[in-house]
């Protein structure tokens, strides 16, 4: 009895449990190539809405001298630690590419 429950669980469970776990890992959610666009595309289209920003609020404190803007500041280097640590990975990943 005991032979044939170790059998069982060798040639049927173990394989069984095996194939189960490689088919979760396989079927796991994973960052496609057009994922990977649309990211680039989207942080394109946030730094050009960005400098867009920077040109309004230079108009409107020209025009007003006691405007202060609300938002992070472009040229304070303490605001553009993680904006440079993001456009560092992205130029080592668009150099892996090459």
């Amino acid at each position: 009895m005991e032979t044939a429950i170790f059998f069982a669980s060798a040639f049927i469970a173990l394989p069984w449990i095996i194939m189960h776990y490689i088919t979760k890992w396989k079927t796991a959610a994973t960052i496609t190539n057009e994922d990977e666009a649309l990211l680039e595309e989207m942080y394109q289209l946030a730094r050009r809405l960005d400098e867009r920003m920077d040109t309004v609020e230079r108009l409107v404190a020209s025009d007003h001298a006691d405007f202060k803007p609300a938002r992070l500041l472009h040229d304070r280097e303490s605001d553009n630690v993680q904006l440079h640590e993001l456009e560092k990975l992205l130029s080592e990943k668009k150099g892996d590419r090459r």
